[in-house]
């Protein structure tokens, strides 16, 4: 029978289901593997051909780790919280989870056509309140800990207020708010309850303060930088202002050091690995308190300044060695003291600016290097060193959530610097170059020469640290290691998100007790904000803790995937996040396959976490992915038609062929991909593309409408995107997955063009050719293989299985087509070459190799266990040649014949064959060249 990839493929995808195939247990006498897919949001849109890139490359090489011995852990699941589902049930009122459910499915259906060898007895969904128990149990055990930077780990808070109890504040080293408090023992059992609970949120490596955020009014909610796009809302174009509000944070920062230096013991893409050092950002350099000078504080009382525990401006500079340049500081237009700075004759110019900074992103504001604004707040520093008196300016390029919030602008030696005090006619100072000495400086310059005799003449390194000493005996400034990143915001202000395990007595945050986790998401009457501004849990009825209220806000979507592998690993553990044996058997992910985009949001909190978990000893190893590959995007190919505009300039509902563009005007349309193949046009698929087109009319190159072309993002609107349903109902999943390999080297991005599928398909039928006769009927035989025969199978199997350890599966795709068509010219039907092809070829195509290793006599669904064939040198060892045979200087075939043979034994084998007397017909040779390793030509 030829090949009927739909019968096959249905058959083996309900027998792996059926028979629970790549179900594996928490232990083996085989050593482990653990291949893990970052896992998807279930979008309502289902999948399209880019999506499952990596899936298939992950499956490939679990289903190859499987052949070579190991206990493969595959397993997949669904991010499954997320704005897009809530906002669905806003518009329709659908509950997310009804949604969200429906989608599962879909992606379920197309995950399994597609064959994947997932372990589905895992599956996880992270908005499953037996999942996101665990993730409400992780907050809790952030909420109750502390990073003490002498151990350098995190330790519980109950040996916090141990120590304190005994010792007092003397000798805490910690990550924490910079307000704490110095006290003695006795005091610290002096403080009320409430006081010792707000002492100790300064320390919890999970607390509340008040951060600058992107929200976003019309959705009613915090959205991450990401999620923002030129003051808009990435999702449905709202606008997006920054607003300062009480949230939730972590201190990811206390692990800054840590997660740096975890980069050079991961396998990860070095580009991947730059941008979270970047991210990280460490520098080295000095905090500067620069004191406030005197002046009237008519806008606001200078208890204002009092009350912030400050009478001066720090900042972080990595170049305190150029303190004489300072002409002026810039904060942030969110900094605290903002408002006591204010005078009155700057106030409305302040507080317009303010205004239009709100209207930027984060992002927006880093991005921006060539406007140059700001504004005077009227009121002035002074210069630790030298007293001058230097203007206080605010600028959206500062950010009051990096560093201080705060710089020293030297405008003599930085551009930006440099470009606004041109712009606001500020003063230029010139400094002194200490790494060029040798020059005198130019009193006559424009500006002060500003000369210290304790730099004067130094190096750099020598220079910064006599400034650092004269500010440490000032009390004005020391040495600092600053990181330029921030602790994560972890709290939304939506519905569909996990509850945070808190309620609120006396305005402070209490965790639930462990014994109350889940804490469910409550029943609402519609998923908008409350009408007075509360996020949508407010409409709750009837939901509150006995002691106190709920926390309204719900998890950030990074929540449910900062920990899900380790779920993965015991994911029906009702008494903990994963047991114990079972973290010390697979201990970490060995292959992480996923997007470049998470790099400095899902990734670095992931790390972070499991950094946490070890600290606490749940888990055993440092970093959760050893080897980290992105997979390059598939970008979608557009097919365009060309409308002729008629004198008026109006479009007509004419089409013109591409060829023939440059003799008319016209204008392109997108046009659905699937109604175009090999860039024809089918014309009346076209007409019912849409109702306007319906009298289309065509101006045809060759009786043909030929389409444009163009590589763009896979998107609904530009009609490009490909369903791998319909490729699947057209050419197999082995043909999808064998293809998707075969555009090229994984890491890569590549357009999906669908004219070269079509060889991918044939292909298939010729390997599935091999095992059959001219009639169709299955025919092996068990006869010894020929040398040749051999030779092509020890070939692909060391080339496959190179090809596979460095993930260039394009190259493997090529080479079994070669494989294929060598034994085709070489009529091989031997089972002993056939059955190790079959499982050579498994992983890549699963579905055709499963049914030939049945037909070949193996048990039913025993491939995946199969062994992966010995690759054997022997060989490839060329002891042969194949001479080209030619009479009288005309070749007539090619004739293998040992390379250990002289000449004249070549003569005598070449003319002793039967095919060769056919050609001499029955005439005797006059004369027969041989060159040894060369040719044989034969004068007759």
């Amino acid at each position: 029978m030829d090949y009927q990839f739909k019968d096959i493929e249905q058959k083996w995808q309900q027998f792996w289901a059926d028979n629970q195939t790549f179900k594996v247990e928490n232990n083996s006498t085989k050593p482990k593997y653990y291949v893990m897919d970052m896992f998807p949001y279930p979008s309502g849109a289902g999948l399209h051909v880019g999506h499952p890139l990596g899936y298939i490359a992950s499956d490939i090489f679990a289903r190859y780790k499987r052949l070579r011995g190991f206990n493969v852990l595959h397993p997949m699941g669904y991010d499954s919280f997320g704005l897009p589902a809530e906002q669905y049930a806003i518009q329709t009122g659908q509950h997310p989870s009804v949604t969200t459910e429906d989608n599962i499915a879909t992606y379920r259906r197309q995950l399994d056509q597609i064959g994947f060898s997932f372990d589905w007895s895992r599956e996880v969904r992270t908005s499953s309140p037996d999942y996101y128990k665990w993730t409400q149990w992780i907050f809790m055990q952030l909420f109750n800990s502390w990073y003490n930077k002498a151990a350098g780990k995190a330790e519980s808070i109950a040996q916090l207020v141990e120590h304190f109890e005994t010792s007092g504040s003397k000798g805490i080293d910690a990550v924490s708010d910079e307000d704490t408090l110095t006290f003695t023992a006795d005091e610290w059992k002096a403080f009320a309850h409430n006081a010792k609970q707000e002492e100790l949120l300064k320390y919890r490596l999970t607390y509340l303060r008040e951060s600058t955020v992107n929200w976003c009014a019309a959705l009613g909610t915090v959205l991450a930088n990401d999620e923002v796009k030129d003051g808009f809302s990435e999702r449905g174009g709202y606008p997006v202002e920054q607003k300062k509000m009480m949230q939730w944070s972590m201190r990811i920062t206390a692990y800054a050091e840590r997660l740096l230096q975890g980069l050079d013991t991961i396998d990860w893409p070095e580009p991947l690995k730059e941008m979270q050092r970047n991210w990280i950002g460490k520098s080295t350099g000095a905090s500067v308190k620069f004191r406030i000078s005197d002046f009237e504080f008519r806008n606001s009382d200078k208890s204002e300044i009092e009350n912030s525990k400050s009478d001066f401006i720090e900042v972080f500079t990595t170049r305190v060695d150029t303190i004489f340049g300072v002409t002026f500081l810039v904060i942030a237009p969110e900094h605290e003291l903002v408002d006591a700075l204010t005078t009155p004759e700057q106030k409305a110019d302040i507080e317009a600016y303010i205004t239009q900074t709100k209207k930027k992103s984060e992002l927006d504001r880093m991005a921006d290097t060539k406007t140059v604004s700001g504004a005077f707040t009227g009121s002035y520093v002074l210069n630790p060193l030298n007293g001058e008196k230097i203007p206080v300016w605010i600028a959206d390029y500062v950010l009051a959530g990096y560093g201080t919030g705060a710089v020293m602008a030297v405008p003599s030696g930085d551009q930006r610097d440099y470009l606004f005090a041109k712009h606001f006619n500020l003063p230029i100072v010139p400094i002194i170059d200490i790494q060029n000495i040798e020059t005198e400086a130019d009193p006559t310059k424009e500006g002060k020469y500003i000369n210290s005799d304790f730099i004067n003449g130094l190096t750099y390194k020598e220079a910064a640290a006599a400034v650092v000493a004269k500010l440490e005996e000032a009390g004005a400034g020391k040495a600092k290691v600053n990181f330029r990143m921030r602790d994560a915001i972890f709290g939304r202000q939506r519905y569909w998100g996990e509850p945070v395990p808190v309620y609120f007595k006396d305005g402070l945050p209490y965790l639930i007790s462990e014994n109350e986790l889940p804490l469910l998401l409550p029943e609402i009457d519609k998923y908008l904000p409350t009408e007075s501004g509360e996020p949508p849990l407010g409409r709750a009825a009837d939901w509150k803790h006995p002691e106190g209220e709920y926390e309204l806000s719900t998890m950030p979507g990074w929540a449910g995937s900062s920990w899900y592998w380790y779920r993965y690993m015991d994911a029906h553990n009702d008494q903990e996040f994963a047991s114990k044996e079972a973290i010390e058997y697979w201990k970490d992910v060995d292959l992480y396959i996923g997007g470049s985009e998470h790099a400095t949001g899902h990734l670095l909190y992931s790390r972070f976490w499991n950094k946490f978990l070890k600290d606490l000893g749940f888990v055993v190893e440092e970093e959760p992915f050893k080897k980290l590959i992105n997979q390059g995007m598939i970008q979608g190919r557009s097919n365009f038609v060309y409308r002729l505009i008629d004198a008026e300039g109006h479009g007509t509902n004419t089409f013109v062929s591409y060829g023939l563009l440059a003799d008319y005007k016209t204008s392109p349309l997108h046009v659905d991909v699937n109604i175009v193949e090999n860039e024809v046009l089918n014309l009346e698929k076209f007409k019912k593309f849409r109702a306007e087109f319906e009298n289309a009319e065509f101006i045809l190159e060759n009786g043909k409408y030929i389409c444009g072309v163009e590589v763009e993002k896979m998107s609904k609107s530009k009609f490009n995107v490909v369903n791998p349903d319909d490729i699947i109902e057209r050419y197999g999943a082995d043909t999808l997955r064998m293809y998707e390999m075969f555009l090229g080297p994984l890491e890569q991005s590549k357009p999906w063009n669908t004219n070269g599928i079509e060889g991918v398909f044939k292909f298939l039928r010729k390997f599935w050719r091999l095992f059959h006769n001219e009639q169709w009927d299955f025919r092996v035989s068990d006869e010894m293989p020929t040398k040749a025969e051999l030779k092509s199978l020890h070939k692909i199997i060391r080339k496959v299985e190179e090809d596979i350890e460095r993930f260039s599966f394009n190259t493997s795709v090529s080479s079994f087509m070669i494989a294929v068509n060598e034994l085709t010219d070489l009529k091989c039907s031997k089972r002993t070459i056939l059955q190790d092809l079959v499982i050579v070829l498994a992983p890549y195509a699963p579905h055709i190799t499963e049914e030939l290793w049945t037909l070949l006599g193996n048990p039913a669904g025993s491939l995946s266990y199969a062994a992966y064939p010995i690759f054997n040198p022997e060989y490839l060892v060329e002891d042969e040649f194949a001479y080209p045979i030619s009479v009288n200087g005309k070749t007539k075939m090619n004739l293998s014949v040992s390379l250990t043979l002289e000449p004249k034994d070549v003569e005598a084998f070449v003319l002793a064959n039967a095919d060769v007397q056919k050609y001499l017909d029955g005439k005797t040779p006059k004369k027969v060249i041989v060159v040894k390793g060369r040719i044989v030509n034969i004068v007759v």
